[in-house]
């Protein structure tokens, strides 16, 4: 008599140790998501009340060798001081992730200085916002293929659940998940200025007399309907004039950084350039529209927006 055959080995999952350093919006969530996922995170952040550790040697000191640091602080000097930081106190073999709103500019520069200490490096944009604990985050990685699939387990754990490819992208070579993630950025400030421009036009008509209703009838079945129709919805349910909100509109880089790109690949993008435009002019007047861009950016990102009258 035959035997069947032997049942397949199991294969046993790899325990996973990072260190993340910056603990803010995302950060704090972050740590938590892949927690619950089973990757042990160890934190660092300046505010003493969320951080896990005292200072960053104190972090490294707590990985397992080779280690690998997660990034998630503010772009410009700020990134530029902690990758500095850790170039001098990690080893070689050790890796690095940028995951925060670097410029891809940068991130040539960052690699090649951790690469003089034999220091790899990993830029990936994050997308998801003040929601990604519970809905996961959209991820785009760039660098060397195996440095990708040595944190894949991680980008595993922050990412939706499901098909990868729905949510996580390996875009290319060093600079490319930050570009990625920048011209992202431009085509959200196109479609919040057009949700944004829609209300200001059904508010000015004294024919429409629900508001908040008619955008929350788009939510299912038009092709109009996405995230951020959901939480148009959300802020007007939350506060039905935008009584509450300045119409004073921060941009956060990308989107200027979008438009140069264009300029410089001779790219139109006169949507995205003038979703931009409108933010510089919500500086100067008022405007029910760019309100709602304020709102939206709350609702999404956890933007600070101003109470109405300063």
């Amino acid at each position: 008599m035959q035997r069947p055959p032997a049942p397949p080995a199991r294969t046993e999952r790899r325990h996973v140790h990072i260190g993340l350093i910056g603990l803010g919006k995302m950060g704090f969530n972050m740590r938590e998501r892949l927690r619950r996922a089973g990757i042990e995170v160890t934190g660092y952040d300046r505010n003493p009340e969320i951080t896990d550790t005292a200072s960053v040697d104190e972090l490294i000191a707590a990985l397992p060798s080779p280690r690998t640091v997660w990034v998630m602080v503010p772009a410009g000097a700020v990134t530029d001081a902690v990758i500095t930081e850790l170039c001098e106190k990690l080893s070689e073999g050790d890796l690095v992730i940028d995951g925060g709103n670097s410029r891809f500019t940068e991130d040539e520069r960052h690699s090649a200085q951790l690469a003089a200490k034999g220091i790899r490096f990993v830029d990936c944009g994050v997308s998801g916002g003040v929601w990604g604990l519970e809905n996961g985050y959209g991820l785009m990685a760039g660098g060397d293929a195996a440095d990708i699939e040595r944190v894949l387990p991680v980008f595993d754990a922050l990412r939706p659940e499901g098909d990868r490819a729905d949510s996580f992208v390996h875009v290319g070579g060093t600079g490319a998940g930050h570009y990625a993630k920048m011209v992202h950025n431009g085509i959200e400030y196109g479609l919040m200025q057009s949700y944004a421009e829609g209300y200001q036009l059904l508010a000015a008509k004294d024919i429409i007399t629900d508001l908040p209703g008619t955008f929350r009838a788009w939510q299912k079945g038009t092709v109009v309907r996405s995230w951020l129709l959901d939480l148009l919805v959300k802020a007007l349910d939350e506060d039905p004039g935008l009584a509450n909100i300045d119409d004073y509109v921060e941009d956060s880089g990308e989107g200027r950084w979008t438009v140069e790109e264009a300029i410089a690949n001779a790219v139109p993008a006169p949507a995205i350039t003038a979703a931009l435009f409108a933010r510089f002019e919500s500086r100067e007047d008022s405007s029910p529209a760019m309100k709602m861009v304020s709102a939206l950016r709350q609702q999404f990102g956890g933007h600070a927006t101003r109470p109405a009258g300063q």
